[in-house]
């Protein structure tokens, strides 16, 4: 089930009490309240048109924006037990450190900008009326070893494409970690409706180029000279999966 799209906000208040929500990924009550600057009668009147409306929800005290990826998932290797769940805000230093992890080692230019995206929101999840961000990530012992990522358009032409990326930390490869991954966020997304997920990888990173193929995607095209890497100018290959 989708979070609902395009909310619409009957007042200032509403809208700058979702935006706070929806931009922390989850949120204690008494900090919304504070930041919004309402009274409380006005608070629990907005919060409570808020949640019926589905825009948002809450569970002891903690505000979060209603998006339904699931639950988690436990796997063993003949190394580590691992899980793969929905990320939460608690994990947002775990992604960004794994994201660098990966990063630092291949050419991975959206998984980058997806860093980016993350510092400049302060939020791991997100949702509003441009767009959703979905992640799930792999813990073990308790530490974000890697992840999965959709983004989520709302415009009517691209409602059923998401851009997925996915990672593993170069200390918890070849385990198959990442084809787990990849296989939660193709389930949800193939689950939801969307009909094509997609991914850019520089035509330098052959490990990526190699795992995307055995997974069942295919090249869609490729844009010439795209990025400047090391002072070079390195083709974009573009990856899609279509269910």
């Amino acid at each position: 089930m989708r979070a609902p799209e395009r909310p619409t906000f009957e007042t200032e208040g509403s809208k700058a009490l979702y935006q706070y929500v929806e931009r922390h990924g989850t949120a204690a009550r008494h900090r919304v309240r504070d930041a919004t600057s309402m009274s409380a009668d006005q608070f629990q009147e907005t919060l409570e048109s808020l949640k019926t409306k589905g825009y948002l929800e809450e569970d002891g005290g903690t505000i979060r924006v209603p998006l339904d990826v699931g639950s988690l998932e436990e796997y063993s290797t003949d190394q580590e037990t691992y899980t793969i769940r929905p990320a939460r805000h608690a994990d947002f230093e775990g992604v960004l450190g794994t994201i660098r992890d990966v990063t630092s080692t291949e050419s991975y230019v959206v998984a980058e900008t997806v860093a980016e995206q993350l510092l400049y929101d302060d939020s791991v999840s997100r949702h509003n009326t441009v767009e959703s961000r979905v992640f799930f990530v792999a813990t073990a012992d308790g530490s974000v070893v890697g992840w999965t990522h959709l983004d989520l358009p709302h415009i009517e032409k691209l409602h059923d494409t998401a851009q997925l990326t996915v990672g593993v930390r170069s200390s918890h490869r070849n385990d198959g970690v990442g084809s787990q991954l990849l296989t939660r966020g193709l389930e949800w997304a193939e689950a939801n409706g969307y009909r094509k997920v997609y991914n850019s990888v520089p035509a330098t990173n052959d490990t990526a180029l190699a795992f995307l193929e055995a997974h069942g995607w295919h090249t869609e095209g490729i844009r010439k000279n795209h990025y400047t890497i090391d002072d070079k100018h390195v083709d974009e290959v573009l990856m899609a999966y279509e269910f």
